[in-house]
Parts: structure tokens; C-alpha cells; sequence
């Protein structure tokens, strides 16, 4: 028994639909496998860090948008650090009872560290869907 064969068709004139003819490589396999394995390591951060997460993000969120300053060739070390102490400052209000005091400076370390890494994958990705728009060299 032959499957994929209509009746009464010859095999011969039997065509192949669209996607099987023309089968286009997986382009946005390796962007999705990427993406999968960011989440993942993000679920792996110690607690304080899972906690601290959401307010990088936020950040970085509300300054994404065109010829933002984190998409400077080298962002600003003064605007960065301004974007570091309005996630301290978000962190502290609403998590103070969670975070003990005396650690302050290390709390703002962690949060450089983070808004860089977060930063650095924006970046990444911006530049990743910039490239695809003008792939043929129009613009």
C-alpha cells in the first residue's frame, strides 16, 4: 500500500506541497535554542538574584527604543550607573523587607552586574533582528 498518493492521480504528476519543494533552513531555530538556554540559566540565579531580575528587565525595557543609549557603540558609564540607581532605588522600595541593610554595596554590585549581562543580551538580539530586516544590503 502506497501512502501520499491520491487516487487516480499518476505518482509522476503528484506534486509536492510548497514548504517540501522549497524547504527553507530553520533560521530562527538557533535564536529559539538560544533563547531556551538564556531562560534556563536565568532559573538557575540564587534567590536574592530571581528577585532582583524583574526590575533589570523593567529598566531595560522602558529605555528600549530607537537610538536609546543602550544601543550606543559605548553606552555612557554615568547613564548606565543613573540606570543602576533607579533599580536600587525600585529593589530597595519594594523589597526592603527581604534584603537586610548592611549589604548594600554588595546589592548594587549585583545589580551592575545583572543590568550589564541583560544589557549585553539586548544588544545581541537587537542586532540579530536589525540584520535580518536588511539582509539584501538596501539600506
Amino acid at each position: 500500500m502506497k501512502y501520499n498518493v491520491r487516487p487516480g492521480v499518476n505518482e509522476m504528476n503528484q506534486k509536492l506541497p510548497y514548504y517540501m519543494a522549497y524547504p527553507m533552513p530553520l533560521a530562527y531555530d538557533d535564536e529559539r535554542v538560544e533563547r531556551m538556554d538564556l531562560e534556563y540559566m536565568k532559573s538557575l540565579y540564587p534567590a536574592l538574584a530571581k528577585r532582583i531580575l524583574p526590575y533589570i528587565e523593567e529598566e531595560c525595557d522602558r529605555m528600549e527604543y530607537g537610538n536609546s543609549v543602550i544601543y550606543d557603540e559605548y553606552p555612557d558609564r554615568l547613564q548606565l550607573q543613573l540606570m543602576c540607581g533607579r533599580i536600587y532605588e525600585n529593589v530597595r522600595k519594594n523589597e526592603e523587607r527581604y534584603l537586610e541593610i548592611e549589604k548594600n554595596a554588595q546589592l548594587k554590585d549585583m545589580i551592575e552586574l545583572m543590568l550589564y549581562q541583560e544589557l549585553y543580551n539586548q544588544r545581541c538580539r537587537n542586532r540579530r533582528t536589525r540584520n535580518q530586516f536588511y539582509i539584501n544590503g538596501s539600506f
